[in-house]
């Protein structure tokens, strides 16, 4: 059945939404202005400075929500991609998202951006803001399923780093790079359980932890200034040590935003800090469970690197993304709420 759309000035926006482990992607098809620049960084900047109505239009309320994500396919300088992507949230744009470049490869297959697909897996070539990462989607009889990829070089930035937190004094950190920069910290050290306690005290601890170490901290990138920044803290369940069972923990990102999986740009930088410190070897997969729903991602280190001066590993991470529908938005000129709003 068509969609008959209702009165509206514009373009419409239409998207496909989908989920992993129960964070959202929101991947925009059509309605988007050219997206000018000669690299995908140079992209993130023009979207920032020229189109950031329109991310505010689609991850903002009404259409939104304040933990809503979303996907730009663009293209990409490198001939070897399949496609270019840009991520955005509710504070801006991030330089890489796990959970979406699962989502992002069944939707290549799903939507033809691959042109022929292959059994058992189909290879899809996603050029991020941090770089290249290799999808790899499973395919039979003309259905997509499960997806692994293989991470830019993850590389541990500090350990131990004390910070001082005006609610809870001095707080050690460890800070890794798993395609965006991230802060580790057991959350046992503010009296919380990742998986029982309160999302908002969760939230709150961890965006504490992250206001300390972008005043206290300055981190540098090997190979852009783009890339460093602290994307945000994640809290851990503190089980470190390589084991069959899984080790939970939960992501704060951009603006207090909570991610529903185990955030895999974050297992990403969680399997090259515990590579780092000797707890697991090349090939030990261990399983990261979301404190926030108990959805689960797998991590390995698979590949000793370097980048830059920091000594890097490879890390492939897999997980499962879902579709959930299709929608076409609009705008009306009298609508005062048009470019969206967010209740903090």
């Amino acid at each position: 059945m068509e969609m008959l759309l209702p009165p509206h000035v514009g373009d419409e926006l239409s998207v496909v939404d989908m989920h992993t482990g129960g964070e959202p992607l929101r991947i925009i098809r059509s309605g988007y202005p050219e997206v000018k620049g000669d690299s995908v960084l140079s992209k993130r900047r023009y979207v920032r400075e020229h189109l950031d109505h329109l991310r505010r239009v689609l991850m903002y309320e009404p259409r939104g929500h304040y933990d809503m994500y979303g996907a730009l396919v663009v293209n990409s300088e490198m001939p070897e991609a399949d496609l270019g992507v840009l991520f955005m949230h509710n504070e801006g744009y991030s330089t890489m998202c796990g959970h979406a470049v699962i989502a992002l490869g069944r939707y290549a297959v799903d939507y033809k951006l691959v042109k022929e697909p292959q059994s058992p897996e189909t290879q899809v070539n996603i050029h991020c803001p941090c770089g290249l990462v290799k999808a790899f989607v499973e395919y039979s009889d003309g259905k997509t399923g499960g997806v692994r990829f293989l991470s830019v070089p993850a590389f541990v930035f500090a350990t131990d780093v004390t910070v001082t937190l005006e609610r809870f004094g001095d707080v050690t950190v460890d800070i890794s790079y798993g395609g965006a920069f991230y802060a580790f910290v057991d959350a046992q050290r503010f009296g919380l359980n990742v998986t029982k306690s309160r999302t908002r005290d969760l939230a709150d601890a961890a965006t504490a932890v992250t206001n300390a170490v972008k005043s206290q901290v300055k981190l540098h990138h090997p190979t852009s200034d783009d890339l460093a920044f602290l994307y945000g803290t994640i809290l851990t369940d503190g089980k470190d040590d390589y084991s069959s069972d899984p080790t939970a923990n939960i992501c704060v990102f951009a603006e207090a935003q909570v991610d529903r999986s185990p955030t895999g740009s974050g297992v990403t930088a969680r399997v090259a800090l515990q590579y780092h410190k000797g707890l697991i070897q090349l090939n030990q997969t261990r399983t990261f469970e979301s404190g926030a729903t108990g959805s689960q991602f797998t991590g390995k280190a698979v590949e000793e690197t370097t980048y830059g001066d920091f000594r890097a590993v490879v890390v492939e991470v897999a997980g499962r993304a879902f579709y959930t529908g299709v929608s076409c938005f609009v705008q009306e000129p009298d609508d005062e709420l048009t470019q969206g709003f967010l209740l903090k």
